[in-house]
């Protein structure tokens, strides 16, 4: 077996192979945009389409859930059927989504587009990587997977400022369909620039059991973090009983929520359990466990995901915080994040450079590092007196460590992967890395709103004695329910009555429609603004604390890398695993 593909997946040599790559980054930026340009459209989609606050989570988390748990199963089969085809395949559903995303009237219709998106982007990913990784060799490689990794941040970071113009000057869904004239380009180039390759040895098949066990057991434990403030960390919430069509949860004792964790757990331990029973019975399997004997694969894998904990729930988090406390516009909000998109790409184009010299090890640390710095100093910044002009120099920070850390992670992960297992290793690990987003932002989204939601009352009960504890839960419920966005309507008692903070008076339940009828409450509405914008300060800064603590996890692990440079591509499979240092 010599690990060498099937056919060239781009034109050896010449300008036309770099065209090729810049073909696979512009469909990579595409997916990767998509993850973060919907940060600063979420409080306007919210509005519109009357979104609560789990809802807001799951625009999010869905389309990096589904990313995860489909990224192992079309990793394999672009190596079986042929990457390119699953590439172009990917960027056609991609299109079809964001066009149906666009057009949504609905929130859940929104979240069904974002699944769809989330197939898509699960085919365009693996695709990429394993292409670069078959087909550039030696200095080319490292440059190669230098541009990769530096549009990855590069784009991540542009995707609010983006996203924030796109919102601001044309409309929310402009964010999704700005994807179709990119996809088209990405295809057209892709068909006359890159050939096809594939696994010639690989086995055709298709692991069902896997494929259920890794999407149920990831759909539940993302499930349970989401919706645990919705129907009850452990007994069933009073507010919310959990139905589905023609069954409500028949247990008063037991919320749904520990058993869908519970559940979410056993899946993916047996999940790890029949991957290794079917790669040992020679069938076909979605995951090679034993590549985690690799160091580069091993720690590069567990500091990747971790720091996706901390970099996708603060990216949503603080778009949040930004136009419901400060008043920002969304294309505000995406000025402020320009000081990190500016960082990334700054450092981006020296990380191979100080990666030739120093290791890219220390790089990635380094990389790190900076994050970790730049998010505690953001974090610490946060309140209600702080502009976009002092958040800049710390966000530039933070965008310098995206830049290096990224731009050689995922090299460092695959560089002593053998060539032909290249695709389900680059599949483990965009879906580990898809994997940390989505809890990131399941993780700091509850952590934001719980926070926010019991700071609120608090600080309400506090400092207005005279209001009725019924009419704090209304102003309290109306928060979460609107993920913190109804300060605008409070700064405007006479707006907040006549939409009922977008519900409507008669849709609440007699007792807190009522409030809209007493002048005392009304009067009162305006000096609930400041003991929210309290609790949102609270909560921000509590939910960029957890952030930073991921990232310096993260970086503890990044030091456990591999000090050498990658071993030559195409290295067999028997190769012997790098030793420990």
């Amino acid at each position: 077996m010599t690990g060498q593909p099937n056919g060239a997946a781009m034109h050896a040599t010449g300008r036309g192979r770099w065209i090729g790559l810049a073909m696979l980054s512009v469909g990579v930026a595409m997916i990767i945009v998509d993850a973060t340009i919907v940060n600063v459209a979420v409080p306007s989609i919210i509005r519109e389409l009357k979104l609560d606050s789990t809802q807001a989570e799951w625009i999010n988390t869905t389309y990096a859930l589904v990313f995860a748990a489909l990224l192992i199963t079309l990793g394999r089969l672009g190596d079986v059927f042929g990457r390119r085809r699953l590439y172009l395949v990917g960027l056609g559903l991609f299109i079809v989504a964001s066009v149906l995303a666009g057009f949504a009237p609905t929130g859940d219709l929104l979240i069904v587009a974002r699944v769809l998106q989330g197939v898509g982007g699960a085919m365009i990913l693996p695709s990429t990587q394993a292409i670069l990784n078959a087909n550039f060799q030696g200095r080319d490689r490292a440059i190669a997977f230098g541009i990769w990794g530096s549009v990855i941040g590069g784009v991540a970071a542009v995707g609010p400022l983006l996203g924030g113009f796109l919102t601001t000057y044309f409309s929310w869904r402009w964010a999704f369909f700005i994807n179709l004239p990119v996809g088209l380009l990405a295809i057209a180039g892709t068909l006359h620039y890159i050939g096809e390759s594939k696994d010639e040895h690989a086995k055709r098949g298709f692991d069902l059991p896997g494929f259920v066990l890794i999407t149920s057991g990831l759909g539940a434990f993302i499930f349970g973090l989401i919706e645990g403030r919705q129907y009850g960390w452990w007994t069933p919430s009073a507010r919310h009983a959990f139905t589905v069509p023609g069954w409500t949860w028949p247990f008063a004792s037991v919320s749904v929520i520990p058993v869908a964790l519970a559940a979410g757990l056993a899946a993916l331990l047996g999940f790890a359990l029949v991957e290794t029973r079917r790669r040992s019975a020679g069938r076909f399997y979605l995951f090679d466990f034993t590549l985690w004997r690799y160091r580069g694969f091993r720690y590069g894998n567990l500091a990747g995901t971790i720091v996706s904990l901390g970099e996708f729930g603060l990216l949503f988090a603080l778009p949040l915080f930004l136009q419901a406390v400060l008043g920002y516009s969304a294309f505000q909000t995406g000025l402020v994040f320009l000081a990190l998109a500016i960082g990334a790409f700054f450092a981006a184009p020296g990380a191979a450079t100080f990666a030739r010299r120093y290791g890219p090890r220390w790089v990635v640390s380094l990389g790190m590092a900076l994050e970790a710095v730049g998010i505690i100093a953001t974090t610490l910044l946060i309140s209600t007196s702080v502009n976009g002009l002092m958040l800049a120099i710390p966000l530039f920070v933070y965008g310098i460590g995206v830049g290096f850390a990224t731009a050689q992670l995922t090299s460092i992960v695959l560089s002593d992967v053998p060539v032909e297992r290249s695709g389900i290793a680059s599949g483990a690990n965009s879906t580990l890395r898809q994997v940390g987003s989505a809890l990131g932002i399941a993780i700091l989204g509850t952590v934001l709103f719980s926070t926010l939601v019991s700071a609120s009352s608090d600080n309400m009960a506090a400092a207005l004695p005279g209001v009725s504890p019924v009419c704090i839960q209304l102003v309290t419920g109306l928060v979460d329910d609107s993920a913190g966005q109804v300060l605008p309507a409070l700064r405007n008692p006479a707006q907040a009555a006549a939409a009922g903070f977008g519900g409507g008076a008669g849709a609440l339940p007699p007792e807190e429609a009522a409030c809209f009828r007493d002048p005392a409450f009304l009067q009162a509405l305006p000096q609930t603004v400041k003991p929210i914008e309290d609790a949102f300060v609270t909560a921000t800064r509590f939910a960029g604390f957890v952030a930073a603590g991921f990232v310096l996890l993260g970086f503890v692990f990044s030091l456990l890398l591999p000090a050498r440079g990658p071993h030559p591509v195409g290295m067999p499979s028997g190769a012997e695993v790098e030793p420990e240092d």
